[in-house]
């Protein structure tokens, strides 16, 4: 790589953050400027993260490549950025999302509230910060920097559901950033280190007592991680939250849950991985039980759900428990497969938040006489009164069916498109043991993991034909809802991103696959990371 491809590194983190500080004394009145300065930004990171994707792919076994030291100082001593091909993919898929969001709000939503480009900014610096550094400590400064912003845009657009939702996840996540400085202090009291890679190796060189300690530490900071990522019965804050947020700040809070499983893969692979001695596989076991867990009070959330919003917010749940459990059971097989589906769930829940709106507009109460009553479920707070906005478009009624039918078979992992292809992939890797037989071979774990998978997937379909035909087919007046053109088009980019990721289904195979082998070899990534030289040959 050369030097200044180096620093795109920086720059996908640099960008947002400048931005974002820039627009803060703009003038509120100049929204629309200010929404251009912020798609602008967005669309250079993109843009990188798309270079960054291409060398993370090409970058072979090269030494150093990849590895950005911040005052050119080498690891563990000075702060590092690591690209590598995870790292790349969950910046284009960050990079791909707020895009859409932000398109989708400069219809309305940007003019709710004040330095809504700001908070967004910030919010996309903080992830990417997040994704690329190689050492907890600065991943405690970058989380900080994300949750920041995700608290100024969960209270966006006022009213008292997201003033009461978002102080809930305020309290929730500080509860949460206390526990990180105490898991931290803890794990650096004992190693005198915080770089990831540095900590691998000497993971294996402590005494029993120093190694039952730093796992403490370990599980105090899983828990500020799962907390993040929804594992039950931590996540009991997600749903509300979630439905209570404008549609374009629901759309990129479906990243915000991926940050926590990413870090608990990096964790769980890189830290606790072979290089770890004793500590190899540390916290497996709560891994699997917890994700099973979480798959299961999800689909049980999905099927009682009558509000969409909640709906999206449970099938958050389900994505999450379905990867945690599938790296707690820790087949090799799977992982890519994992990989694949964390991609195609977080681009479909995300299009459905930002589908839920355009839907619910037209919506009447005499669609729901066919349902059972909302009373039962005490859902009747969930759907606040919107003033019409927007002009008909031609055939509104069968873009936006077509949408939400796309949205229902990517939730519900039917073919052909990539939920199939992710589930699949996930129980081909579970059942792939050439040589054995799989009635011994599989553990009951394993054949409980299948069962829920099937089964979440299909409460999910049962959930979304319900609520399908109360809105499309049963709506006595037959109300055309009124969309933008810019509304309506973040949510078709990101299903077609849905279609194009089942069609070149093979190419990102091979990608998932390469980026789950970087993974399972933990002592080349620690190599290639404490051992890249400085910038100058010095």
């Amino acid at each position: 790589m050369t030097d200044w491809l180096q620093h795109l590194l920086i720059l996908t983190i640099l960008l947002p953050l400048a931005v974002g500080a820039a627009l803060i004394p703009v003038d509120e009145r100049n929204r629309m400027l200010k929404g251009v300065f912020g798609f602008g930004s967005t669309l250079i990171v993109f843009v990188v993260a798309m270079i960054l994707m291409r060398i993370a792919a090409n970058a072979g076994n090269q030494p150093g490549t990849g590895i950005y030291q911040l005052g050119n100082w080498p690891a563990p001593f000075g702060i590092v950025l690591v690209l590598d091909r995870l790292s790349a993919l969950m910046l284009c898929l960050t990079a791909g999302l707020a895009l859409a969001a932000q398109v989708y709000s400069m219809a309305r939503w940007h003019t709710a509230g004040h330095h809504f480009h700001s908070l967004f900014q910030l919010l996309i610096a903080g992830l990417n910060g997040a994704f690329l550094t190689g050492d907890l400590f600065n991943l405690f400064v970058f989380f900080e920097m994300m949750l920041a912003a995700s608290y100024g845009l969960l209270l966006h657009g006022s009213g008292p559901m997201r003033v009461k939702a978002g102080l809930h996840y305020i309290a929730i996540n500080l509860a949460a950033s206390s526990l990180f400085l105490i898991g931290v202090s803890l794990i650096y009291g004992v190693t005198g280190t915080l770089n990831m890679a540095d900590l691998a190796t000497k993971l294996a060189t402590l005494t029993p007592d120093n190694r039952q300690l730093v796992e403490a530490g370990a599980a105090i900071l899983g828990i500020a991680f799962l907390v993040k990522a929804g594992m039950w019965p931590l996540s009991f804050w997600l749903p509300p939250a979630y439905a209570a947020a404008t549609p374009p700040v629901a759309a990129v809070f479906a990243i915000l849950t991926k940050v926590g499983v990413y870090i608990i893969v990096r964790l769980h692979f890189l830290v606790f991985g072979a290089a770890a001695g004793a500590s190899a596989g540390f916290g497996q076991d709560w891994l699997v039980a917890g994700g099973m867990l979480t798959i299961a009070f999800g689909a049980i959330g999905v099927l009682a759900s009558q509000a969409m919003g909640r709906l999206a917010g449970y099938s958050v749940l389900v994505s999450s428990g379905t990867l945690l459990a599938a790296i707690g059971l820790g087949h090799a097989g799977m992982l890519a497969g994992a990989l694949f589906y964390l991609v195609s769930s977080t681009l479909t829940i995300s299009a459905f938040f930002l589908l839920i709106e355009l839907v619910d507009r037209g919506r009447d109460a005499g669609a729901d006489v066919l349902a059972v009553t909302m009373e039962a479920y005490g859902d009747f707070d969930e759907d606040e009164e919107e003033e019409e906005v927007g002009v008909a478009i031609p055939g509104t009624m069968a873009v936006l069916g077509l949408c939400f039918c796309l949205c229902a078979v990517l939730l519900s992992g039917l073919p052909p498109l990539s939920g199939f292809v992710a589930k699949f992939a996930i129980l081909r890797g579970l059942f792939d043991m050439p040589g054995t037989d799989l009635a011994t071979a599989m553990s009951a774990a394993d054949w409980t993991y299948v069962v829920l998978l099937i089964l979440s997937g299909l409460a999910a379909m049962i959930a979304m034909n319900r609520i399908g035909i109360r809105t499309f087919w049963a709506s006595i007046e037959g109300t055309v809802p009124r969309v933008f053109v810019i509304e309506i088009t973040p949510v078709v980019v990101l299903l077609a991103a849905c279609i194009f990721l089942s069609l070149q289904a093979g190419p990102a195979m091979r990608y998932m696959q390469a980026t789950a082998d970087d993974l399972l070899n933990p002592l080349f990534q620690s190599e290639r990371i404490l051992s890249a030289p400085r910038a100058g040959g010095q």
